[in-house]
């Protein structure tokens, strides 16, 4: 699925009015589903060329979209107002079908609007905790969506009354309009191209066949996912329309960053503070993991930046194969506050130092004597 409906259409973000349509038509072309019979692939593709002509040949609703971006326009619900064969019908003037029996020959291939049709596949963002991305979690999302309506079943039609032809075009699901020397066919806006009109329409969804409604669902999310990570839950998405399928929910995860941890993949760091007399004499410390305490063995002398390793300390791969280190971050503490006695055993020591003992600073020093002359 697309990221981007600039993207989707091949076109710049500056693309004119004329180059978006001109771009959509070309591919309307390419993946029209009677081109592709039986072919899934094509099928999205037309419904994904089709949700981004929709938004970036209307002026208003380009605009919207250049502010909010992609992610944010989508998830707003802004977009998906026709389907692909009115938006197809209005690009090419037809509804399609005596379009392509034109261009391929044979007979009709108009689309069956009452057919069946998928609903609408939803996106959902929710934060969760560092831990929750380590260990996994139970978590609950309530989403509002359409729902197949119970009334009717999905049918649209008061229970009791049946769909009926329609009156004006007869069934045609086209209507035709003389200009001039010109007999130009357009969608029924009676039936909107179905043919058939509802006898009488259900008394709870009005003919829709679905309702809206909020639903709570359990979310599980497994041990290891990172900040981005998408899950899909199959058929939690819109109802589908007259006996089609439910879309699928998409939830995108967005991890809240953690006092002390840092992830990189599935390593975890941690900067730990070291007294300076352990950094000079060595000894161990106790260091916060993900899991829990461990106690930590700091060889004399190391120095302010050192990384120590704790291995299969990090994130469990999502995969439920291994897991990553932690690495420990030594930042040494220079004391502070230090009263006169203090003072006084500190300089003690410096004078009892001499320069093997701070060999970096002798290199150093070493290196730049050419400056101080």
């Amino acid at each position: 699925m697309s990221e981007d409906f600039y993207k989707t259409l091949g076109v710049a973000r500056n693309a004119s009015a004329d180059e978006i349509k001109k771009a959509y038509r070309k591919l309307a072309m390419q993946y029209h589903p009677d081109r592709n019979p039986d072919n899934k692939e094509a099928e999205e593709k037309f419904k994904e060329i089709n949700a981004a002509y929709e938004v970036l040949s209307d002026e208003k609703k380009r605009r919207q979209y250049d502010q909010m971006g992609h992610k944010m326009y989508t998830q707003s619900g802004r977009g998906g107002g026709m389907s692909p064969e009115d938006i197809f019908a209005s690009v090419f003037g037809s509804d399609g079908g005596d379009f392509f029996s034109s261009f391929f020959g044979g007979g009709s291939s108009r689309r069956n609007r009452n057919a069946p049709s998928r609903g609408q596949d939803l996106l959902y963002e929710m934060e969760i905790a560092f831990e929750e991305a380590v260990f996994g979690a139970e978590k609950k999302v309530t989403i509002p969506r359409s729902e197949t309506c119970a009334r009717c079943n999905g049918s649209g039609a008061e229970p009791g009354s049946t769909r009926k032809t329609c009156p004006h075009c007869g069934g045609q699901g086209e209507v035709a309009m003389q200009q001039g020397f010109f007999s130009i066919r357009q969608t029924c806006s009676h039936c909107r191209g179905s043919g058939s009109i509802l006898e009488k329409p259900c008394q709870d969804c009005y003919g829709n066949g679905v309702l809206r409604k909020s639903k709570s669902l359990p979310i599980t999310i497994p041990p290891g996912v990172d900040n981005g990570t998408r899950l899909r839950v199959s058929g939690e998405g819109d109802a589908g329309q007259r006996g089609g399928p439910s879309g699928d929910l998409y939830v995108t995860l967005r991890v809240r960053p953690h006092e002390i941890f840092e992830r990189n993949n599935l390593d975890i760091s941690v900067d730990v503070p070291l007294p300076f007399n352990i950094a000079t004499l060595g000894g161990h410390i106790d260091v916060p993991t993900i899991t829990g305490k461990e106690n930590l063995k700091v060889p004399a002398g190391i120095q302010n930046g050192t990384r120590l390793r704790l291995k299969g300390k990090g994130i469990p791969s999502l995969s439920g194969k291994g897991r990553g280190d932690q690495y420990v971050r030594i930042t040494i503490e220079v004391p502070t506050g230090l009263n006169a006695d203090q003072k006084q055993k500190l300089k003690a020591f410096a004078d009892a130092c001499d320069e093997n003992n701070n060999p970096k600073t002798k290199a150093f020093q070493k290196k730049a004597s050419k400056f101080y002359i």
